[in-house]
């Protein structure tokens, strides 16, 4: 198992976009945690951590990415 400590940073195009609900069901395989968080109506960032396989966080990253939100890697 691997672990890895998201930064998603939602620009205003988003931030009303269900992302975590498509990334749960999207990546079921992964357990998904929220950390912590902060959401307004113009934008908003979350902490999240993925533990699963590493193959699989890494499409996540990648789809996170193609839905338009900015992802910083915090650490694993």
């Amino acid at each position: 198992m691997t672990e890895q400590v998201l930064r998603l940073i939602y620009p205003p195009s988003v931030v009303n976009v269900p992302i975590v609900n498509q990334l749960v069901r999207n990546f079921g395989e992964l357990t998904i945690n929220i950390l912590r968080a902060e959401v307004n109506p113009e934008e908003g960032w979350l902490e999240v951590q993925l533990v699963g396989n590493a193959g699989n966080i890494e499409a996540a990253t990648d789809w996170l990415r193609l839905q338009g939100v900015e992802v910083q890697v915090l650490g694993a």
